[in-house]
């Protein structure tokens, strides 16, 4: 399938990421969210983005205008129904991506393929709710979008080869590397990445370091070009725990039990950057650790 128009569901921040990359790859995108509000902040965000690269002279400023020009919005989700392939990029909670997928269904062209940018829930099991799971899959972007080369690719029980050959075709229009993953619970980047977010959360739930120490020791020890609770405040404290639960109940071993302080975070709403407060403090000039 040829695919040349996108619709992609959810105007935040993976939304307007998304948006972004395939205007500029020469794909017809309408983005859709439920608030006004919210698509006319994304556009502003793409515009900005767009704007920084062309200054670095990653893009032209005739690229940019074009891309701009590619990109459409809408608060009426069937609007969408005519496109060629579907990403949905809202909150990271089943029930949503649900809801999402049964109100566009009468609207879609029979050959439309739908996609979820999910960080972690069961593809199979969103596929199941549709009217074609052999042309539905997961399309998880890796944050932020502009910037990060992966897109792991993840075929549900059902998926076909042809819808995996399309949208592998999409990540290499992109300039993007695919990586093909199973439908297990957090799929590699996750599977591997939250429980090292946790374990670090547990090393300082149990006093063998603090915040500034283990992101030190990480960034000067492994390499790491973030601390792991520097990262978790980039994510979403709320992001990681919602993982983090997916894989203890999807896998049943203790080794991916939440660490009881990561919940504590989230019952306070500190999530992170989003919130101005996790296991830093941005509220002043300079992040300060929490603890």
């Amino acid at each position: 399938m040829d695919i040349q128009t996108i619709g992609i569901v959810g105007a935040g921040q993976m939304g307007n990421g998304i948006a972004h990359v395939m205007a500029l790859a020469g794909y017809e995108v309408m983005l859709t969210d439920v608030s006004a509000e919210a698509l006319e902040n994304a556009m502003k965000i793409v515009e900005g983005n767009m704007a920084r690269q062309a200054g670095r002279g990653k893009i032209t400023d005739e690229e940019m205008v074009e891309a701009m020009k590619r990109i459409g919005t809408t608060t009426t989700l069937t609007d969408l129904g005519k496109s060629d392939l579907i990403i949905e990029a809202a909150t990271e909670r089943e029930t949503v991506k649900q809801a999402i997928f049964e109100d566009l269904l009468p609207s879609l062209k029979p050959e439309t393929i739908l996609t979820s940018n999910t960080s972690s829930i069961s593809i199979t099991r969103l596929a199941s709710r549709t009217d074609r799971p052999e042309r539905f899959m997961g399309f998880h972007f890796m944050n932020p979008v502009p910037v990060m080369q992966l897109v792991e690719l993840i075929r549900g029980i059902a998926t076909n080869e042809e819808t995996y050959a399309a949208c592998n075709a999409v990540v290499e229009k992109l300039g993007k590397t695919a990586a093909a993953a199973e439908d297990f619970p957090a799929f590699i980047v996750n599977r591997i990445l939250m429980p090292m977010i946790n374990e670090a959360v547990y090393t300082l739930y149990e006093g063998v370091g603090n915040v500034k120490s283990i992101d030190s020791s990480m960034k000067l020890g492994a390499n790491h070009p973030m601390g792991p609770l520097e990262l978790a405040d980039f994510i979403g404290l709320d992001t990681c725990l919602a993982i983090m639960n997916v894989l203890h109940d999807g896998l049943a071993d203790t080794k991916y039990r939440p660490c009881p302080l990561l919940t504590k975070y989230v019952e306070a709403g500190w999530l992170g950057r989003k919130t101005q407060r996790g296991f830093y403090d941005y509220r002043g000039d300079t992040p300060t650790p929490t603890r």
